[in-house]
């Protein structure tokens, strides 16, 4: 099925859904496979009269942002009256001005001003956001039957769920320890809240514990202290601090627990050991002396800590510390480690992978990933009807393991059937509606991170036609990420022509062709990297297409002779392109060769990929190595663009693509080192 480059879009891996319980049963095949749409009626398209925007009112705007920006709070009052004359954005400074008092605790909450900006802005994303903000101000002031007169939130945060909860808990309708942990994050509104509830004995001590247990496993010892202090009185709280700043010096002095809360604080102590340098030693320590103080369970908790530890260290004894730790409940994210240290074993034992497996609550095992290697495990040992119901379960899953999944059942990646165009006169109504208007608007800016919000909540309650027509009118912008994401959000009309995307009329190919890179795996590294948005920016100032560090853009430019390179210029489509190529096209032959090392090497740097491959005890198929990648946002990245890559070469080539063939096998080869930045 050949599409021409120019319309190539982008499969979108899935999110990951959310945990399943044990023991799995496998469901029947799913059958949502795409189908071609009706047309409909032809309708004439609706002549689309951009409003006028008065320069001076379009330049307060701008103006204010700035004085926003730097905090000059009665600059931009100032500039709000003027700005209100831009038919587009003026809403920004009068919105920024009201969010600025909501947010001051010192201020009295402004409500005569918030009605009536909701009044004048019905339905607007702004209008939805201040309620957020109104809602947040209602509870700090104690004003708890004003947060729920105001009503519902679309676009709803954990902190405003948290300050929703508060005040409905302080209102009369008791909380529900289901809810509390629901929506639980930690943030100020949400302490807020957990210091209310734990007061009122929403949670029972078991549950706060196993918050902080799952707090303590974030490593984010901040956050952690601060539910250590709802769970302990002061002197246990004494004794927390010291454990944490030196566990084992801590556990020296202690002798068997005394009561629940010394077990709690014993057990916290011996998982604080599993990140010291000398684990085997720490875990000796457990095994001896330790083995018949502490109540079973939290032992098995020790041991899981133990394993997760081990495992994000690439450590071989991780899958025996797991197997230590029995049945006892882990946060998803352990659970999932548990199964990656079994498959990371020089003999895959499939039974204790599929034990690992049904340990996860069911929301967790029904995501596609734990579906297929569930289906592996069950294949390996010789049940091989259940596992083609596995595979079959997923088979239509636009993901890394819906491609898997088809493999095993001896077919070509699923390749939904392209729905009719899009009627022009849709794009139209997509053209005038004024949230994606506002959002335009903000993309032309470059206030990307106004517009993105804008642009989705435009899209609620949008059908797939509509969704399309959206998407088309990004690409008409050449906004293309909203081309991408707002394909995505289709059920039933899959059109890869949007999802698989492809810009730059081939430009990007013939660069990846003059060094003998495979185009379809360029263009599926970028649709991760930037979503082909020249001027991409990361968090950590990765920028352009090919999200070029600006040390690696120089170290590159140098080595291949690119003369009078200036940093300003690595967003140029051009110069990103060719460094990004050239740099991708260095870590792969560092990389012996394997787009799949490669690929992580670009993300994560060419020296920790050659890492994790010193430390595998025998060769591992491809897959099981992406899946084992320590780093979360590696092992996503790398499981998309190799996903991205099987798309692309389909359409790019009319030819069922196979992902086991790109992934390949690692082996183990010792070295660690690499010359590349």
């Amino acid at each position: 099925m050949a599409i021409a480059l120019g319309l190539a879009g982008c499969a979108g891996a899935k999110a990951p859904a959310a945990p399943e319980a044990a023991p799995i049963q496998a469901s029947a095949p799913q059958a949502s496979r795409a189908v071609p749409s009706t047309p409909a009626p032809v309708r004439k398209a609706a002549p689309y009269v951009p409003p006028v925007v008065p320069e001076a009112a379009r330049q307060a705007v701008v103006d204010a942002y700035e004085a926003m920006q730097k905090k000059r709070w009665t600059e931009v009052d100032r500039l709000a009256a003027a700005a209100a004359a831009d038919p587009v954005l003026g809403i920004y400074p009068r919105y920024w001005s009201l969010r600025q008092r909501l947010s001051d605790r010192t201020l009295p909450v402004p409500e005569a001003e918030v009605q009536q900006f909701l009044a004048d802005n019905t339905d607007a994303y702004l209008a939805d956001r201040i309620k957020g903000d109104w809602i947040l101000a209602a509870v700090r002031a104690g004003d708890y039957g004003r947060a729920q007169r105001i009503g519902p939130v679309v676009d709803n945060s954990s902190r405003v769920a948290c300050a929703q909860l508060l005040a409905a808990h302080m209102s009369g309708r008791k909380a529900r320890a289901a809810e509390v942990l629901e929506v639980y994050q930690p943030n100020s509104d949400c302490w807020d809240m957990l210091d209310q509830v734990a007061e009122d004995h929403v949670l029972s001590r078991n549950q706060l514990a196993g918050l902080l247990r799952d707090t303590l496993e974030t490593g984010k010892d901040a956050h952690a202290r601060r539910v250590a202090a709802i769970v302990f009185d002061t002197p246990a709280m004494v004794q927390y601090a010291a454990l944490m700043k030196n566990p084992r010096k801590w556990l020296e002095q202690q002798t068997r627990p005394r009561n629940r809360i010394h077990a709690e604080l014993t057990a916290i102590a011996l998982s604080r050991l599993a990140r010291e340098d000398d684990r085997m030693a720490a875990a000796r320590d457990v095994e001896g002396r330790w083995a018949g103080l502490l109540p079973k369970a939290d032992l098995e908790w020790v041991w899981g800590q133990f394993g997760l530890v081990a495992a994000l260290n690439v450590d071989p004894d991780a899958a025996r510390w797991y197997r230590k730790s029995g049945f006892v409940p882990m946060t998803d994210y352990n659970h999932a480690w548990e199964v990656r240290a079994e498959l990371r074993e020089a003999k895959i034992d499939w039974g204790r992978v599929a034990t690992a497996i049904r340990k996860m609550s069911a929301r967790q095992a029904d995501e596609p990933v734990w579906r297929y290697w569930y289906g592996r495990a069950l294949a390996a040992q010789g049940n091989q009807k259940a596992a083609r119901q596995y595979y079959e379960s997923i088979a239509t899953d636009l993901s890394f393991y819906g491609q898997l999944a088809n493999e095993e059942l001896g077919r070509a990646p699923y390749m939904p059937t392209q729905p009719a165009p899009v009627e022009a006169a849709l794009v139209q109504d997509a053209r005038a509606d004024q949230g994606l208007e506002r959002a335009i608007a903000l993309f032309d800016l470059g206030w990307r991170r106004e517009a993105v919000p804008e642009w989705n909540f435009a899209l609620r309650g949008m059908d797939d036609r509509q969704l399309r027509a959206a998407a088309e009118l990004a690409r008409q912008e050449h906004i293309y990420d909203r081309v991408v994401n707002t394909s995505l959000r289709t059920r039933d009309e899959v059109d890869f022509s949007q999802r698989f995307i492809a810009p730059f009329e081939g430009q990007v190919a013939a660069k990846a062709r003059l060094i003998d890179l495979d185009p379809a795996w360029v263009y599926g590294l970028i649709r991760q990297e930037s979503r082909f948005i020249t001027d991409a920016r990361s968090r950590v100032g990765a920028s352009g297409l090919m999200q070029l560090m600006p040390a690696t853009a120089r170290w590159v430019a140098r080595k291949i002779g690119m003369k009078d390179f200036k940093l300003s210029e690595v967003n140029d489509f051009d110069t990103n392109t060719v460094l990004g190529t050239q740099y991708l096209n260095m870590v792969l032959r560092d990389l012996d060769g394997s787009e799949l090392l490669a690929t992580a090497g670009y993300n994560a740097g060419p020296g920790r990929p050659k890492r994790w491959r010193a430390r595998l005890q025998a060769p591992v198929e491809g897959a099981i190595f992406a899946e084992t990648i320590p780093f979360t946002e590696t092992r996503l990245y790398v499981k998309n663009v190799m996903s991205n890559a099987v798309y692309y070469g389909t359409l790019f080539s009319g030819q069922p693509q196979s992902l086991k063939q790109r992934l390949g096998t690692v082996a183990p080869v010792p070295g660690t080192r690499s010359a590349l930045p």
